[in-house]
């Protein structure tokens, strides 16, 4: 039976869209791709529709570095609301649970962020897309279910208080892949015994990208209908960047031709273990790593 073929342009890149609130990450990516006649495309990471920001978005080929950027530190900035618990752990749940006589000062609150910093244990919400059996959670919860979680450890680079006014707590989250920022807050609001629950959150950074690399789809959009496919095609991020972390390996093109074909390859000057960027030339052809050996391999190969 013939492989059905992909609807679209092959387009190969990365757009860190500045994604709107009320919108799934899912859907910000269909959008993304309509728009640039993508036939492949992947997200980076789910983005709560309560959420705006920075939502690195590959299109073509790129979705072979979308792993690093799934794994990557993110940091986020958020408003938590004192004196309500949800179930959902931001405004769009329902209130499970109402404080309003409770006094919480300043030294209260920084004692109670204390411990939140460094390696700690989160139990996933219910309301997220993690998956038990195949079948994401938050379609358990909107049934009125509840299944039992395993506690994730997760780690807290940091977390500052950037202002706190009128039962509103304002922060700035440092922290590594798989945190959920309203599991702090729900946490947050039990350890100071009155509950909280997120009313704004933002994406500031994902791995090497933050809100300054960001665009907005309505911009994108506008920029298509004036100026057609061409123009919003060079507002796509070269794939390389996201990795650009790790080191460069730059091959000769005989070199190059091995490596494409598999094979494991000696090149001067390696570093001595991990991943590497790999070059044709000036050209990205994929990711590589460092054998035991002392040779590159090649892991994941771009498809020119």
């Amino acid at each position: 039976m013939s492989r059905r073929r992909r609807r679209g342009r092959s387009i190969n890149g990365i757009v860190i869209l500045d994604k709107a609130a009320g919108l799934s990450s899912n859907a910000a990516l269909q959008e993304v791709k309509r728009l640039f006649e993508a036939n492949k495309g992947g997200h980076t990471g789910s983005l709560d529709p309560l959420a705006t920001g920075v939502l690195p978005l590959c299109l073509g080929e790129a979705t072979k570095v979308s792993q690093f950027l799934l794994d990557s530190d993110k940091r986020y900035r958020t408003k938590i609301k004192l004196g309500e618990r949800t179930d959902s752990g931001d405004s769009a749940g329902e209130i499970i649970a109402s404080c309003t006589d409770f006094s919480v000062s300043q030294p209260d609150l920084e004692k109670a962020l204390n411990a939140f910093k460094g390696e700690i244990e989160q139990l996933p919400p219910m309301y997220s897309a993690l998956k038990v059996d195949g079948v994401p959670l938050y379609k358990m919860a909107r049934k009125g279910l509840e299944v039992e979680r395993e506690k994730r450890k997760v780690t807290i680079d940091e977390i500052s208080l950037l202002e706190f006014a009128d039962n509103i707590v304002e922060l700035d989250i440092a922290c590594s892949k798989g945190t959920y920022i309203r599991t702090i807050a729900d946490d947050l609001g039990q350890a100071l015994g009155c509950g909280a629950h997120i009313i704004e959150l933002r994406r500031t950074q994902a791995g090497v990208f933050s809100e300054k690399d960001c665009i907005e789809f309505e911009t994108l959009k506008k920029l298509r209908e004036e100026s057609g496919l061409e123009a919003i095609d060079s507002m796509l991020i070269p794939m390389d960047q996201a990795i650009s972390e790790l080191p460069e390996v730059i091959l000769p093109s005989i070199t190059a031709s091995h490596v494409k074909k598999g094979q494991a390859v000696i090149v001067r000057h390696l570093p001595g273990e991990g991943l590497v960027r790999l070059y044709e030339e000036e050209q990205f052809i994929g990711i590589g790593s460092i054998d035991d050996d002392g040779k590159v391999a090649p892991r994941r190969l771009i498809v020119s």
